[in-house]
């Protein structure tokens, strides 16, 4: 089992490790560690990327994407080059290695993260909508919600209430429950379906103290001021009662 560090400390930014498994797939080597910061993706947040390094002959390899498989996190690294017969070589089992997080682009899907779960907090509390999908990269995303009808004052008003929640500088707060706990919170679930396997016997929570609380495994900032303001870039029909909402970071940097 992969100790997946950034579930309890998204701030962990590099982290020693050693190697457990390689399997030398033609896409690229696949690399198992014993932990590591990367997040490997789910809940519509991408996977991270950065690099491996190995100090005792300087040799870097570039994670291009992490994933789960089974308890354990797959680190995808870059297809080897021609130079592979003379000496580039993807890691040996019981290698130690420093991993290393792209940082600037895993923290601004961390403000991203925040920002998507704030737009759900304002949309469920002020107008009882649920979610229907999501997704985001680095500085934008969108989320579909149950709304039978969409306008540009409408979605005007959502934006300057996402940003006053912001502003107030509410912190951010993960938790681990049990299942039966967990689902005794109300409206936990804010998917229109709920994507929890019945097998899952602990629920990770993140909640935006005073405005958001609900079921999700992605990284996040510690405060609402960290992700700054938003702007809402557009809306759209997805269907009768199916209306998206694409938002950007206002500050991306």
């Amino acid at each position: 089992m992969t100790d997946a560090v950034c579930y309890r400390d998204a701030y962990a930014r590099s982290i020693e490790a050693v190697v457990r498994a390689v399997d030398h797939s033609a896409d690229g080597p696949l690399v198992v560690l014993d932990r590591t910061v990367f997040y490997p993706g789910g809940g519509g947040q991408p996977s991270d990327r950065g690099v491996l390094f190995r100090s005792a002959d300087g040799r870097r390899w570039v994670v291009r994407a992490a994933r789960k498989s089974g308890a354990d996190i797959v680190h995808e690294l870059e297809p080897l080059t021609a130079e592979a017969a003379t000496g580039d070589r993807p890691p040996a089992i019981g290698d130690r290695l420093a991993v290393d997080l792209d940082w600037t682009r895993r923290h601004a899907l961390m403000r991203t993260h925040t920002a998507l779960h704030a737009l759900c907090g304002v949309v469920w509390r002020d107008y009882g909508a649920l979610v229907t999908g999501g997704n985001m990269e680095p500085g934008s995303g969108r989320m579909d919600f149950e709304f039978e009808r969409m306008s540009g004052d409408l979605v005007a008003e959502i934006e300057s209430k996402v940003n006053l929640e912001l502003a107030v500088g509410r912190d951010v707060r993960v938790d681990v429950l049990p299942r039966d706990e967990a689902f005794a919170i109300p409206d936990l679930i804010r998917t229109k379906v709920n994507l929890l396997p019945p097998g899952i016997e602990e629920i990770r929570t993140i909640e935006i103290v005073g405005l958001d609380l609900q079921a999700d495994g992605g990284t996040h900032v510690a405060n609402t001021r960290e992700v700054g303001g938003i702007r809402v870039t557009g809306y759209e029909s997805k269907g009768r009662i199916n209306k998206r909402i694409r938002i950007e970071l206002a500050d991306p940097a």
